[in-house]
């Protein structure tokens, strides 16, 4: 019996670690070769020197087991690392099937307090690094089904964050970054479809070392030896669906994951709406309108995904 993902190759960026690595465990064990993608730095913040142990171990963890993978130590905020990225793949492999963006960094501070720096960093590495990536595994695909192969297979796989649904006081830089994730996943999905190609965009919840004080105290394991409930490996199967033949009539998809449960999210919809009586408002009439409307709402009342979708503490 043939594994779903047999014969397709992938790259899985920041899989030295976390959600990364399960995530590329999870297309090996599907039968995926994976190129395994890692700075290696030692703070989550991206200090630290860079390392290629994280990636050669999760790596040689997929050989171990039977599967075929390569690492690489790159920074895929670099346009030319994530070019190299690209066609390593297809130098070791044949081809590049499946992509999947996970790789990120953390400088959190109020909007108040950050620098530029702290800014830049985040969304360089964050979206930045998800175009980069997107943009030449595109190029890799395009040019395929231009050069007049049929049947063009890909697969793109980002990673935003529930701070962009719900907001993140502290995470002004993180936020932003996650929620340009999902437009460029969106833009991407419409752009590419026509070469076999969907995009789609999940919003994992998963204690790792990025996460661990985010999530300290919240839906501790029942008991001893039973798998957190905010464990990666509770995301990486909606991965692997996602990489899979099976997922080819998903595209511009925004999932929330965790712990035994997918949601799927609909993009925004209108919850009020008001006409002017006149050829266009006044300060006036949108006083009228507006603020008796937004008085009538719960006080602070906001959109608070974390419990919308049931993660409580304790």
């Amino acid at each position: 019996m043939s594994l779903p993902l047999e014969g397709l190759s992938a790259i899985v960026t920041g899989a030295g670690r976390g959600l990364g690595r399960a995530e590329a465990l999870e297309l090996a064990r599907l039968g995926a070769a994976v190129v395994v993608n890692d700075y290696g730095q030692a703070g989550r913040d991206g200090s630290g020197e860079a390392s290629a142990a994280p990636a050669e171990e999760v790596a040689a963890e997929i050989r171990a087991a039977g599967g075929r993978a390569v690492a690489h130590l790159g920074d895929v905020s670099d346009f030319e690392t994530a070019r190299g990225l690209i066609d390593l793949a297809v130098a070791e492999f044949g081809k590049l099937d499946i992509l999947v963006n996970n790789a990120g960094i953390l400088r959190d501070r109020m909007v108040f307090s950050m620098s530029e720096d702290e800014w830049d960093s985040v969304v360089r590495v964050h979206l930045k690094g998800h175009f980069n990536t997107t943009h030449f595994a595109a190029v890799h695909w395009r040019g395929r089904s231009k050069a007049g192969e049929t049947g063009v297979y890909g697969r793109i796989v980002n990673t935003s964050s529930e701070a962009f649904l719900a907001g993140s006081a502290g995470q002004p830089n993180y936020a932003a970054a996650k929620g340009g994730i999902v437009g460029l996943t969106t833009s991407s999905a419409l752009a590419l479809a026509r070469y076999g190609v969907t995009a789609n965009v999940i919003c994992p919840r998963a204690r790792t070392r990025m996460t661990e004080d985010v999530f300290a105290g919240f839906a501790e394991p029942a008991a001893e030896g039973d798998l957190d409930p905010l464990s990666p490996e509770h995301v990486a199967p909606l991965v692997g669906y996602l990489a899979s033949p099976a997922a080819a009539g998903v595209n511009g998809q925004l999932l929330v994951v965790h712990g035994g449960m997918v949601a799927v999210v609909d993009r925004p919809k209108v919850s009020a709406k008001f006409d002017t009586a006149k050829e266009t408002f006044t300060y006036e009439e949108l006083d009228s309108v507006l603020t008796p409307h937004y008085a009538s709402r719960p006080a602070g009342e906001t959109f608070a995904a974390a419990e919308v979708l049931g993660l409580k503490k304790g």
